[in-house]
């Protein structure tokens, strides 16, 4: 499968989205005063976790 050569000039709609998203989060951690975490994701609640649940078992 052949990848489309982009148009010189043109900014595309996911260019734009990107570059938004991009810019908000940045004013976002400006704003934010003192220290903030950016590389770490914020874990789903669906995830399983072995220390979570020993936690749970003990305090019960």
């Amino acid at each position: 499968m052949k990848k489309k050569k982009k148009q010189v000039g043109k900014i595309s709609i996911e260019d734009y989205i990107k570059a938004v998203k991009k810019a908000d989060r940045e004013i976002q951690l400006e704003q934010s005063a003192g220290w903030k975490r950016i590389t770490s994701i914020h874990p789903s609640k669906k995830t399983y976790n072995r220390k979570a649940d020993k936690n749970n078992y003990l305090n019960e």
